[in-house]
């Protein structure tokens, strides 16, 4: 990517498909977004492209690509999850 004030910049893989996500953080994205039951891409003249992917599925392109997948938070913090709880991860 060219400018450096975006912080964070999304791979929006139910728009680009998982594919396009993983060539887009290999050029700058480092993030994609998260897990979908189901989601409709609906177009104005056709019909729609169903998407879905669960946690294992953005794991795995995630790896593929070249990386580390990292649950966070809204802020970008990592966290972990043990049991039922969710907790911003320390060290």
């Amino acid at each position: 990517l060219m400018l450096d004030n975006f912080p964070h910049v999304k791979a929006f893989w139910i728009m680009q498909t998982l594919h396009m996500a993983q060539f887009m953080l290999q050029n700058g994205a480092d993030d994609i977004d998260g897990t979908v039951v189901w989601y409709d891409i609906t177009k104005l003249d056709g019909p729609s492209t169903h998407q879905e992917a669960g946690a294992g599925d953005l794991q795995r392109a995630i790896r593929e690509a070249g990386f580390r997948p990292v649950e966070r938070d809204t802020l970008y913090r990592p966290i972990t999850c043990k049991g039922s709880r969710w907790r911003v991860a320390t060290g």
